[in-house]
């Protein structure tokens, strides 16, 4: 049976559910695979022509052993979880007329109109899944600066056996996400505003882990996580760089680059594990925005910690990108004491530097780039006025990272990641087009219908949050459990 350990090398082996109900492993590390599975190319060249959902069953079943979910309960919490996306193809490619070989993986046909939908369509059913098996109820804590908590509410509303915690930095994400979360009348749906947030999302990170770090609490309230920490997030978001890459070449082995826009390093880690596996991504481009966490790590060798800025791709405003931690597991021959050693660095000091071989060997294949707001509106507007076409923010970082090494890359096919849907960004669509009147790629009928709603949520100041939000989640829990036979 596949196990899996902290990267921190602190904890003992868990199987697959241990390691998804759980989120952080107990010495604070991210769970990882104790071997990662390997795909040959006659297994690609099979693999080639399925449909997502079949290439998702197909992959997941690499990670996944057959005694803790079975063949048929697989293929229906896959089904189950992409039912409701608006394409059937669920992850359609545009190919951009105006850019030599270059398309864009439109990954926000999902119910809250982002790549988190992805990940977390699947990842809520398996733990729900998991938990009603089990007949126990969870408390979900996530962290959003714009996608993430949307997707985690609207997949854990109404669920039977879990209660959400969306916290998130009031003020520094739209008020479209905004209400995404806020709108949801389900009773185990629970919006928390954080404003004057120094750092932004990380800080309500830190506020998240001191909840994990009581022992009483943690275990009172049952607390697990579905941000990009959970491990099902990681392997789920694996699959659409197969998808992405078949759907592109005619022969397996044909060069591709993938260009993505990243804060966390969660859906770049995932690309990262798909070329581990065996997937023949050529280059994978970090595409960031002015805050350059990455581009500091793949360009310069050192991990640190910055002030931040609010730019226009906020979804990628973070600090910490904490995935870098579980791709380095691997990218270094999977030395637990070298991810800590770092890792415990980093926290004490804010800053670390890896040696030359450390840094050689994760940024083999990578390049980075650190896009200005200038440079993504510049991108927005030049794609919208030569063919139609209508770029938001996140997607922009990652079409000018390309640009800037589209010489230097030379053959292959273009991909590059659109991770939210234009929509959710109207007051930018309007200053970059100047336009009053929003075209209508830049609407949607969900966003419509939320503007309308009524809201519901928590709301704290930073200064009071951490213990002002203890005592009400301690109270909803303690509610809960006197309703309870």
């Amino acid at each position: 049976m596949l196990q899996y350990v902290s990267n921190k090398g602190g904890s003992p082996p868990v199987d697959f559910e241990t390691a998804i109900l759980d989120g952080y492993a107990p010495d604070g590390g991210l769970y990882v695979p104790s071997q990662m599975p390997k795909v040959s190319k006659e297994q690609l060249a099979a693999w080639k022509d399925l449909s997502f959902v079949e290439l998702a069953f197909e992959i997941l079943s690499l990670f996944i052993d057959r005694s803790i979910i079975s063949e048929t309960e697989l293929k229906q919490l896959l089904q189950d979880a992409y039912a409701p996306f608006e394409k059937e193809e669920v992850i359609p490619l545009h190919r951009l007329s105006s850019k030599k070989d270059t398309y864009v993986m439109e990954l926000f046909y999902g119910p809250t109109l982002s790549f988190k939908d992805v990940g977390l369509a699947f990842l809520v059913n398996l733990v729900n899944f998991f938990l009603q098996r089990k007949n126990e109820r969870l408390t979900l804590m996530v962290a959003t600066t714009g996608d993430t908590g949307p997707a985690t509410a609207y997949f854990t509303a109404g669920k039977s056996n879990l209660d959400a915690w969306v916290l998130y930095p009031k003020g520094l994400i739209t008020e479209e996400q905004e209400r995404q979360m806020t709108t949801l009348p389900h009773s185990n749906i629970h919006p928390v505003g954080v404003s004057n947030c120094p750092d932004g999302g990380d800080d309500l990170d830190v506020i998240i882990s001191s909840y994990y770090a009581d022992a009483r609490f943690k275990e009172k309230l049952k607390l697990s996580s579905v941000n990009s920490i959970n491990w099902g997030r990681i392997m789920m978001q694996t699959v659409h760089y197969f998808y992405g890459y078949f759907q592109m070449t005619d022969t397996i082995g044909e060069r591709v680059h993938m260009a993505v826009p990243s804060g966390g390093f969660g859906n770049l880690c995932a690309g990262a594990l798909a070329r581990e596996m065996g997937l023949p991504i050529t280059t994978l481009i970090a595409a960031n925005n002015k805050n350059a966490c990455l581009h500091r790590i793949f360009s310069k060798g050192f991990f640190s910690k910055e002030a931040i800025h609010a730019t226009a791709s906020s979804a990628i405003d973070i600090l910490i990108p904490i995935n870098f931690w579980r791709y380095l597991y691997f990218a270094c021959g999977r030395k637990p004491e070298l991810i800590k050693k770092h890792w415990d660095e980093f926290e004490q000091t804010g800053n670390t530097r890896f040696d030359d071989q450390t840094f050689k060997n994760y940024a083999e294949g990578f390049r980075s780039h650190s896009a200005s707001d200038e440079e993504t509106y510049k991108t927005i507007r030049q794609i919208y006025e030569a063919e139609g076409y209508l770029l938001d923010p996140h997607a922009a970082v990652a079409v000018s990272a390309l640009e800037t090494f589209r010489s230097e890359l030379g053959d292959g096919k273009m991909i590059c990641l659109a991770t939210a849907h234009p929509a959710k960004f109207p007051d930018i669509v309007k200053a970059v087009l100047k336009k009053h009147n929003l075209p209508e790629q830049a609407t949607h009928t969900s966003i419509e219908k939320a503007k309308k709603a009524q809201e519901k949520m928590y709301h704290f100041e930073h200064v009071d949050a951490k213990e002002a939000l203890y005592q009400t989640m301690e109270t909803h829990w303690d509610q809960i459990r006197k309703k309870q036979p």
